[in-house]
């Protein structure tokens, strides 16, 4: 072998051995591999294992369509009718969707349909250059009528932007796409069309002005600023964080950062993923500016506008505190989008401050908000969450219903284990309670752990393999009564001064055989709505329980194609004539409940005086399907009943 070719091949091996460095340490340095955190049998591998099932039903040729009409060539099958004019943003969260279940479980076909996708959004990518190209150099977008905006955009014209629906937002779900096959399996191919793809999206804007730039941003864009923010931590080429910074929409950012809530009114879903954005750009810029936008945000919708099973808004809207009641009374409850881009956020904020608080949320909303958005049987994924006493929700079905939220619930339950653990130097966090194996190869140790939480209030940890120095942290939850956690390693009780909602660090040189149990004593407790104090939820630690109350006019449980199936457009039986609680010591309501033996977090409440009463079983909100249910309750004094009663005789009257 010639000294050259030998020089040639050595450099091919550094570049590819660095390809994949730079693939698997991933964007996201706490986290671990998808592949070296392993699901154990439980209802989270359940739910992923059916995903993949459901996912597997979906035409491949028929969510490409979008991109190969724009790109100008021949159709290789007809494209989806619902959600016409968005067509095109489910093709993004599929491919992430093919690229996560591949990284977890290596199952072949999903790898398969990955690298289709790849290759033909590529020969897009190409046909774009040729057919397009005046405008469309780099462009892998399926958005209808793509060649008027794009064309017309880049001269500062909006007209055609304006007139079409969120043009930005569905590109971003291609660019996001393209990064995760490549961040979660190092597809090269898919980084060079991410980063091509990027480029066209700096030059179509570049002949704008900043003014111009925000105007544009005034409609949904999804987290585009996340997207160039990426590009910039992939490549380290500033022009990325030039252009996350332009995609930053001031009108949020600016609020957000002076600790200025004005989320009253706003379509919820469009302004958490610039947060995304805002706390990416913090995170690789270290800007105080960004981080506390990011950080104020997501403590003003945790804080103030989130219900007792995680998810936000109504209509799709943030109300304002005197319109929560529109949360009671209409059955457009909280989407499934929000809370997929709320973990987001709460998984950003982590990696930089590393505090109980954002995986107490993350349990929360990940238990009863996102894993109850998946059918338990048939796999359809559910679009809002009515809070609304004895309503329901409604599920998709495969290649129909191309809602936003089956794009975000193809990707939900394949990433179940990606927050269990996450490390930063010597220390191993224990996120989650959810049976599973960790195989942390820098340390050389494997971990098992054991557990059905929430059907049991313990879980075990057991070193299987290797022997490594490092800092467990233990989450002491924030469900859990000062002092009442106890850990036990090797038979040893572990003493701490630590309070709910942090953690709690052991720290030795850990070894194969070595066992740790943590002890959870879960209780009952009361939340009240927000700004709705009248109304109520029970919570067993972190579980919502809700309880179900009929199966009657269960219109639309399996949506079709038409444009509104994603509503539960059933009756709306009368909030008035829905059980109403009356004990005057609220606190006494949780003492009420009665376990039913054998049934782990079910309970009845025969002492409980209601008007309007029904036989109550409460169970975990997170199983109950294809029944009206109740989550929140109204909960009244007799003398505030008494007063109810007589105003609702009046509003007869009258």
């Amino acid at each position: 072998m010639s000294k050259i070719k030998l020089v040639f091949l050595v450099l091919c091996c550094i570049f590819l051995a660095c390809s994949k460095i730079k693939a698997q340490d991933k964007l996201y340095p706490n986290e671990f591999q998808l592949k070296d955190v392993v699901l154990l049998e439980g209802p989270f591998k359940h739910a992923r294992d059916l995903n993949i099932q459901t996912l597997l039903k979906y035409d491949v040729d028929r969510i490409l369509a979008p991109f190969r009409k724009e790109a100008g060539l021949p159709a290789k099958a007809s494209g989806f009718p619902n959600w016409e004019g968005l067509d095109g943003h489910v093709g993004g969260h599929y491919l992430t969707a093919m690229a996560m279940n591949y990284a977890a479980t290596g199952n072949a076909e999903c790898k398969r349909r990955m690298d289709y996708m790849i290759s033909e959004l590529k020969a897009c990518q190409e046909a774009n250059e040729i057919n397009n190209i005046d405008w469309g150099k780099g462009y892998a977008g399926g958005m209808p009528n793509s060649k008027a905006i794009w064309s017309t955009l880049q001269k500062g014209d909006f007209r055609a932007y304006r007139s079409a629906w969120a043009p930005c937002y569905n590109i971003h779900k291609m660019y996001a796409g393209l990064r995760d096959a490549w961040l979660y399996t190092g597809n090269n191919d898919s980084r060079t069309i991410f980063l091509k793809f990027c480029d066209w999206g700096i030059n179509i804007t570049s002949a704008l002005t900043d003014e111009q730039m925000q105007s544009m941003l005034d409609a949904e864009h999804g987290g585009i600023n996340e997207i160039f923010a990426d590009a910039y931590q992939i490549t380290g080429d500033v022009k990325y964080l030039v252009a996350a910074k332009r995609f930053s929409h001031r009108m949020l950012l600016d609020a957000m950062a002076a600790d200025n809530d004005n989320l009253d009114n706003k379509h919820a879903n469009t302004q958490i993923p610039k947060a995304i954005g805002f706390q990416r750009i913090a995170e690789l810029t270290h800007d105080k500016y960004f981080t506390e936008a990011g950080s104020f945000f997501w403590e003003t919708v945790t804080g103030k506008r989130s219900l007792a099973f995680g998810g936000n808004s109504r209509r799709e809207f943030f109300p304002s505190p005197s319109s929560c009641i529109d949360f009671i009374n209409d059955v457009e409850g909280p989407e499934s989008c929000n809370s997929y881009n709320m973990l987001k956020l709460t998984e950003d904020l982590f990696r930089t401050d590393p505090s109980a608080k954002y995986a107490d949320y993350y349990e929360r909303t990940l238990y009863n908000h996102i894993l109850s958005t998946q059918h338990p049987e048939h796999g359809g994924y559910v679009y809002f969450t009515p809070a609304r006493p004895r309503h329901y929700r409604v599920y998709s079905a495969p290649n129909e219903a191309m809602w936003c939220c089956v794009g975000t619930g193809m990707e939900n339950h394949g990433k179940y284990n990606q927050f269990i653990y996450t490390h930063n130097n010597d220390s191993l966090y224990l996120n989650l309670f959810i049976a599973s194996e960790l195989n942390w190869k820098e340390k050389g140790i494997k971990i098992k752990q054991e557990t059905i939480f929430p059907d049991e209030e313990k879980t075990k940890l057991t070193v299987t393999e290797g022997s490594s120095h490092f800092n467990l942290m233990i989450r002491y939850p924030s469900w859990v009564k000062d002092a009442a956690l106890k850990i036990i390693v090797n038979g040893k009780a572990v003493s701490y001064k630590s309070h709910p909602s942090s953690y709690i660090a052991v720290d030795r040189l850990w070894k194969a055989g070595d066992v740790v149990q943590v002890l959870l004593p879960m209780q009952n407790s009361i939340e009240h709505f927000p700004n709705v104090p009248s109304y109520i939820a029970i919570m067993h630690g972190p579980i919502l329980l809700g309880a179900k109350t009929g199966t009657e006019d269960l219109k639309g449980l399996i949506a079709d194609d038409g444009r509104w199936g994603q509503i539960p457009g059933g009756q709306k039986l009368p909030v008035d004539k829905a059980p109403i609680i009356i004990e005057d010591d609220i606190s006494k309501i949780t003492d009420e409940l009665v376990p039913i033996k054998d049934k782990p977090l079910t309970f009845t409440a025969p002492g409980l005086k209601m008007i309007n009463p029904i036989k109550v079983v409460l169970e975990p909100f997170y199983k109950i399907h294809d029944a009206r249910y109740m989550m929140y309750w109204m909960s009244l004094t007799n003398t505030q009943y008494r007063s109810y009663h007589d105003s609702l005789a009046v509003q007869h009257k009258e």
